[in-house]
């Protein structure tokens, strides 16, 4: 015999803010996939509800993000401090509090948040600095995200006001180039770097979406599988396109991809991995 999930107001709310959809969508989308978070989202595109996943940071709706890298530019971190209210975040103090523990882990190399936990500044760990803090503001903190990253070049880029931080593994040093892929990756949030580097279950997952989303539509009647499997290819092309930073357009000029952009710095630059952190 099946079970019911229950659906909660709190698990329709959560659909709504990383959808968009309504209300009563989310709780059709729930109540169809018993209550299975990812699987409502698929329906709800299969609906035409949204146009895609949203993709986004939801641990940390206020805080500070600082992303910077070593002396040698061969290491970069990013820190996530989060806090409960934009009044917190906003505070120049706290920025500073946020930047010595951003500072303590490049000093020491952390390479985990645990790690950076541990490290002690002024005699106190950033633990208990952490908890001083909580204390004397009222409001929860913690260590949100944490991400290291490793390369013969890193550029680091902080967006807003600490609101997200972003780093780039370069194959060899282009400070310029740099700062520009950051604010790409900062603007237009790619899923990888190129396709290899998309998970094929998301690839498969995108493509399922399509095609059942194509059959579903009166216009596709009377297409056979191999014809609507061929069609599906080139929409995952757009979405490739879309959604990996090599192939999106460059924001500084549209008329050249990213990787076109990087050739015409130098033809032997790559992009090897970046790393996106954002408020929610």
């Amino acid at each position: 015999m099946s079970t019911t999930v229950a659906i909660s107001a709190q698990d329709i709310n959560k659909l709504r803010q990383a959808t968009g959809a309504g209300m009563m969508d989310c709780r059709k989308a729930l109540t169809e996939t018993n209550g299975d978070f990812e699987a409502a989202i698929d329906w709800l595109r299969k609906q035409g509800q949204i146009k895609a996943a949203k993709r986004s940071d939801r641990e940390a709706k206020e805080g500070v993000v600082v992303a910077q890298t070593n002396a040698a530019n061969n290491v970069g971190y990013v820190v996530c401090i989060s806090c409960e209210t934009d009044f917190v975040s906003k505070n120049a103090d706290f920025v500073a509090f946020v930047q010595s523990i951003a500072d303590a882990s490049v000093a020491n190399d952390c390479k985990t948040a645990e790690e950076l936990n541990e490290v002690k500044i002024g005699g106190a760990t950033v633990a208990d600095l952490i908890n001083d803090k909580l204390a004397s503001i009222g409001e929860k903190i913690g260590i949100a995200k944490y991400e290291r990253v490793e390369a013969p070049y890193i550029a680091s880029y902080i967006h807003g006001a600490y609101r997200m931080g972003v780093l780039v593994a370069m194959s060899s040093e282009a400070a310029e180039a740099g700062k520009d892929v950051a604010m790409q990756i900062a603007a237009m949030n790619p899923l990888g770097v190129d396709a290899d580097s998309i998970a094929p279950e998301t690839i498969e997952r995108e493509r399922t979406i399509v095609v059942d989303t194509m059959k579903a539509d009166p216009k596709m009647e009377g297409k056979t599988d191999e014809m609507i499997a061929k069609i599906a290819e080139g929409k995952l092309n757009a979405f490739f396109k879309e959604n990996t930073l090599m192939a999106q357009p460059f924001v500084k000029d549209g008329g050249k991809s990213v990787a076109e952009y990087l050739k015409s710095v130098d033809s032997n630059l790559k992009v090897i991995s970046f790393k996106r952190v954002a408020l929610g």
